[in-house]
């Protein structure tokens, strides 16, 4: 079946992040909103059946997880990654940030040190600040067009007393996909130093056909027992406002101290949330194959018109995702300034490069979860804003 991603929907007045907050957040409703990380492309229909079929019944109460759902996640893991991974290391969390949470709560202590990598996903080091602890920043370095880690200075930050470890995999906002070897060397230095490492993984299923994600607990018996891993098919198959996601960790001490807390505040997950991740995971593999293709595509839109039509800005290419890096350094302008050309004379939303920590100064993200006509309005809007100058 061929699948259609150029059809635009109209989202506006649906109670939607992305577009009836565009007033408050850039100061006007006249702008294309390419911000939150949610795509403009229809769910999928085996997933709206499925929800429909379960709404029939006409009673939603109290739920639990189906007892086939953990095998199910666990199934997926391994027609994707080929991880063999035991269904009894997962369990479900109402979305990743607040499985952050929870796991900064439950494995480190009022002023532990956390080590994140900006500039990266603001609630990375935005969760840990505001429950007390101390985030040290370990900065990626872009090297010939793509975000690497500084492990010179991550083995000094692992010996001074740090206690966890987030990793963005793939990162967001740089759509890099860590290689084996780059997983296997944080493995050893964190496991070497005590240090857990968190490892979100939500952008993994939409990444790119010529690379491959290893899920980081598969590469090694020391990162399986020394990390704890979230996934979620909310972005991957447009479901995000369901809040399903959910946890692997297999060292079962480490799992059952995760559940524990867990349960003193019983927590639990949306009704249909379980409906849409069945649904995702067992009908879902030949659509998500199209759309990752025609994600693909949207980045290298921006990409090479970048380089072809605007002089002084240059886009990251992803290896995964609908988010895409774009450096406006060249120009010279203040963040300030870079935000007003943005908004009022390019007329987009975006997510400002600073809000990702240090290193985003200067950048712009671009959502490409869109039409592709979308992206090319786009392109053109910030070509001609910059000539403008």
């Amino acid at each position: 079946m061929k699948y259609n991603f150029d059809e635009q929907i109209d989202r506006e007045n649906t109670s939607c992040y992305k577009y009836d907050l565009r007033e408050k957040v850039f100061g006007t409703e006249n702008v294309i909103p390419m911000w939150v990380a949610d795509m403009d492309f229809r769910t999928p229909r085996f997933i709206t059946d499925a929800l429909k079929e379960r709404l029939e019944h006409e009673i939603l109460g109290y739920t639990v997880p189906p007892l086939s759902l953990k095998k199910i996640c666990a199934d997926w893991q391994k027609r994707r990654y080929g991880w063999e991974a035991d269904a009894e290391w997962f369990g479900f969390v109402p979305g990743i940030v607040t499985g952050l949470g929870f796991a900064v709560n439950t494995f480190t202590q009022p002023g532990d040190k956390v080590i994140v990598q900006p500039p990266v996903y603001p609630p990375f080091f935005k969760v840990p600040n505001g429950n007390g602890r101390e985030v040290v920043y370990n900065p990626l370095k872009e090297i010939d067009g793509k975000y690497e880690m500084d492990f010179e200075l991550l083995e000094k930050q692992l010996s001074d007393n740090a206690k966890l470890f987030i990793l963005c995999h793939p990162h967001n906002p740089g759509g890099r996909v860590w290689s084996r070897e780059t997983l296997e060397r944080l493995a050893e230095m964190c496991a070497s130093k005590g240090v857990l490492i968190i490892s979100d993984e939500i952008h993994a299923d939409m990444t790119y056909h010529a690379f491959r994600h290893i899920p980081f607990a598969s590469i090694s018996d020391t990162a399986r027992d020394n990390s704890v891993t979230f996934m979620s098919p909310s972005k991957t198959f447009n479901v995000p406002g369901l809040i399903n996601s959910y946890y692997v960790i297999p060292n079962p001490t480490l799992r059952r101290k995760f559940e524990a807390a867990m349960e003193h505040v019983d927590l639990h997950v949306n009704l249909f949330g379980f409906v849409a991740t069945e649904a995702a995971y067992t009908q879902g593999e030949e659509w998500l194959g199209q759309m990752v293709d025609y994600l693909e595509g949207n980045a290298r839109t921006v990409v090479d018109y970048c380089d072809k039509n605007i002089p002084g800005v240059k886009a990251m290419m992803p290896e995964s995702s609908f988010l895409v890096w774009i450096d406006f350094s060249e120009l010279g302008l203040s963040n300030d300034a870079l935000r007003k050309l943005i908004i009022d004379k390019a007329g987009l939303g975006l997510n400002d490069g600073p809000t990702f920590g240090p290193g985003g100064e200067g950048h712009q993200r671009i959502n490409v979860g869109c039409p592709r006509s979308l992206v090319i309005e786009a392109m053109q809007r910030i070509e001609k804003a910059v000539k403008s100058m």
